[in-house]
């Protein structure tokens, strides 16, 4: 294939980096502190429920409660109305793989086919190709309102979304001077985020390893399930625990197993003598996070030989919130396809590795993605860190995202774009700064609207 190569009008050839400078003529770094939501702007009420169509109507109550514990988890619920607000800024034009959700609480571990520890984003919903700085300012923000959640004063948060932002232009200017065979392969536990300094989270990452460690689809299903007479069959089915878990009717388990033969088709091909020796034993629907609550969320659980559990999850995929917005800042839109394709190849895109049973189907006529559940994933909650960890957080997530984006666009490009001076750094965590405001104020509109009883909510859930 091709390399990068663009020319002046004069026909001279111009680097990557190069051109990567030049994009600051037209769009100055500073330029990327102003907050300029496009016109039209939905009352964040308005935004929750047009976000909730399509959804199942029972569970958004509990979608609308979580997202109303914190202007964090606001934001955590709402891609969609941030896209529309930085719709309406100008943006560098350089395309990437986005995660479309970079907010801190989506990044965490997750084991690779061998069982190492990864970490590494690890929700891709919202993933869609658009201009690279949306997920940084998303990030950064929710450094912003994550570091006020747990307490921290305002000049420690300006300063965690100012490191995030100088953590992930650092790593973009060290993959760009990488071997593309290195920059493509690095992973976050050696040189590429040393420079960041995070020192103060090692004990919290520790523990956190520890616990990701037994979080496996064993773990789970012992919880979770009961043992079946042998007059009734054998095996294990799961246990009712609602609103979170609830068994399924048989029409409705039979529809989701019969999906996971498609499946099969969208795996890796070498997968399917491991996936050949399992045999799917019972069905249930479970209720998933902040953003997704809603979604049609299914857990499967298939036992060996030995009657040794894999749970896989099948999770509906939902068009991108990000989509709508993407040509108003002239991204074209893709090509209609498979939703739970998109989620798959995305997150593909992003990861240096992902979950090797990664796959998609349709189930009823709708999109699903289907992948391994309790992969021993483990997650930082960042509103429960200390003030003084916030910024480690932000260094670390900022770097990781920046790897993240290097995988599709020319880390070169985006190296030259950002700069070595600090720049934009301040640009973005003003940015940050006003955003984090904007979203407390919707918070706050939201909590009045459930108080009222404008919108119906289900809190602690």
């Amino acid at each position: 294939m091709p390399g990068f190569v663009r020319r002046t009008t004069d026909g001279a050839a111009v680097t990557a980096r190069q051109w990567g400078k030049e994009l600051r003529n037209r769009l100055p770094r500073t330029a990327h502190a102003a907050l300029t939501p496009a016109p039209g702007r939905p009352d964040a009420v308005r935004a929750v429920e047009e976000s909730n169509r399509g959804r199942v109507p029972e569970l958004t109550p509990i979608r609308v409660g979580r997202m109303s514990a914190s202007p964090f988890a606001f934001l955590r619920g709402s891609a969609g109305l941030m896209a529309h607000d930085l719709a309406g800024s100008p943006v560098t034009g350089i395309a990437a793989q986005l995660c479309g959700d970079a907010h801190a609480a989506n990044f965490g571990l997750y084991g690779d086919a061998r069982g190492r520890l990864v970490m590494d984003l690890n929700d891709f919903d919202e993933t869609v190709v658009g201009p690279w700085e949306w997920d940084l300012k998303r990030l950064a923000t929710s450094l912003v309102l994550a570091g006020r959640e747990v307490g921290a004063d305002e000049d420690t948060c300006r300063a965690a979304a100012f490191d995030t932002v100088g953590a992930y232009r650092r790593t973009m200017r060290l993959l760009a001077r990488l071997p593309a065979l290195d920059a493509w392969n690095a992973i976050a536990d050696e040189e590429l985020v040393s420079h960041t300094d995070a020192r103060d989270l090692i004990g919290t990452l520790e523990r956190v390893s520890a616990k990701a460690r037994n979080n496996t689809s064993a773990r789970f299903a012992a919880r979770s399930t009961e043992s079946v007479p042998d007059e009734e069959g054998g095996g294990r089915r799961f246990v009712d625990a609602p609103p979170v878990l609830r068994r399924v009717g048989d029409a409705e388990a039979a529809a989701v197993a019969a999906s996971l033969g498609p499946y099969l088709a969208t795996v890796s091909e070498d997968r399917l003598p491991l996936l050949a020796r399992y045999a799917i034993h019972d069905v249930a629907f479970r209720v998933v996070g902040t953003g997704s609550v809603g979604t049609r969320s299914y857990v499967v659980l298939l036992l060996d030989h030995r009657g040794e559990p894999l749970v896989l999850q099948v999770k509906e995929a939902r068009p991108s919130a990000l989509l709508p917005y993407l040509p108003a800042v002239g991204f074209p839109l893709p090509e209609t396809g498979h939703e739970g394709r998109r989620v798959v190849l995305g997150q593909k895109r992003m990861q240096v590795v992902s979950d090797s049973l990664l796959g998609w189907t349709t189930v009823e006529g709708r999109p699903f993605q289907v992948r391994q559940f309790r992969n021993r994933k483990g997650s930082v909650d960042p509103a429960a860190l200390s003030a003084d960890q916030v910024d480690d957080y932000g260094r670390m997530t900022g770097a990781l995202l920046a790897r993240a984006h290097a995988h599709s666009a020319d880390p070169r490009l985006i190296a030259g774009d950002c700069g070595k001076n600090e720049e934009l750094d301040e640009a973005v965590a003003s940015f940050a700064v006003a955003y984090a405001d904007r979203t407390t104020a919707d918070h706050t509109d939201l909590v009045t609207a459930i108080r009222t009883g404008r919108m119906a909510a289900e809190p602690g859930v």
